[in-house]
């Protein structure tokens, strides 16, 4: 019945398709997953249909997606449109951004809070106005900012690997013990020509999954998407030992600090990468938002096992 289904579906959506494609009106990221590259790097059993045998799977995709840095005429265009645009870089780190107001905050005691937003070759960091003091962003003149914005986007891959988890096959028997958010049906297609329809699960979504088919976390979540994870603050990990690490802001900066550690791990923590800052009187531990951080965290993960991710609140 599900089969019957869902090829109905398939023959209206891709009617739908059509249509809108000749309209002109076609969102192509809507209903189905576009990369540049996607395969099958896991296929897990994880549910199988007494009576009808029909079975679900829990698939890992590696995908591939093309790098899109902002070019310097974008931002030249930008700056030109924009009369309170300014050209920054960080003192620190070298790193080059525009910055620009971005649109205010309303507090509970009705005082608005001015924002600012600087934009850079690939992301985009939004703090209050009175916080740009206690950053390392300074004014630089055109012929600095336009080497060191010429530098980074010459740094940038071509491309950007990630890992995604689908569950796919039946999906109706087991759907209760899916998560409840984000329910929407996803349709994928593989270099080797597989056609893919199921629920995206989320790395911080993927704990509970596990827990409900059996599974263990530590099989099917990568470093790299615990990093992922980490990066963007969405989740906070888990590691064995009464370990944790969450991204959390200081001196206006994100950082992914790593708490519970041990006075013996110290040297060893040092060893494999990350750094140690005293504040406040209070020694804490930091994983480098560099290139190396995915690599530090997996050599955490094979001292201390991974386990949990949890959304944060």
């Amino acid at each position: 019945m599900q089969n019957v289904l869902f090829e109905a579906f398939e023959q209206l959506l891709a009617a739908r398709i059509e249509g809108a494609i000749a309209a002109g009106i076609y969102d192509k990221g809507l209903e189905t997953i576009a990369a540049d590259s996607m395969t099958i790097a896991e296929r897990r059993l994880i549910y199988t249909h007494p009576v009808t045998g029909a079975q679900s799977h829990l698939l890992t995709i590696e995908r591939r997606d093309r790098n899109a840095p902002m070019w310097l005429k974008d931002v030249q265009s930008l700056v030109r449109q924009d009369p309170r645009a300014k050209l920054m870089i960080n003192g620190k780190s070298g790193r080059p951004a525009v910055m620009v107001p971005t649109r205010s905050i309303m507090l509970d005691d009705g005082s608005i809070q001015p924002r600012l937003s600087l934009i850079r070759p690939m992301d985009e960091l939004r703090f209050e106005v009175r916080q740009l003091e206690e950053t390392n962003w300074e004014e630089a003149d055109e012929q600095a900012f336009v080497l060191a914005w010429n530098t980074e986007v010459a740094s940038v891959p071509e491309f950007s690997t990630s890992m995604m988890h689908i569950v796919s096959g039946l999906l109706l028997p087991i759907w209760k013990l899916l998560p409840q958010d984000f329910c929407r049906v996803r349709r994928l297609q593989t270099d080797d020509g597989e056609r893919i329809v199921g629920r995206v699960i989320a790395p911080d979504r993927l704990a509970g999954l596990c827990r409900n088919f059996g599974i263990d976390q530590t099989q099917v979540l990568t470093g790299d998407q615990a990093w992922t994870a980490l990066v963007d603050g969405s989740s906070i990990v888990g590691l064995a030992g009464d370990m944790t690490l969450r991204r959390v802001r200081v001196m206006n900066e994100y950082r992914v600090e790593l708490t519970g550690f041990t006075d013996g791990t110290r040297d060893w923590l040092r060893s494999i990468g990350l750094f140690s800052e005293m504040i406040n009187w209070k020694l804490r531990f930091f994983v480098p938002t560099t290139d190396e951080g995915a690599g530090i965290l997996s050599k955490l993960m094979q001292r201390h096992r991974l386990i949990d991710v949890a959304r944060r609140s």
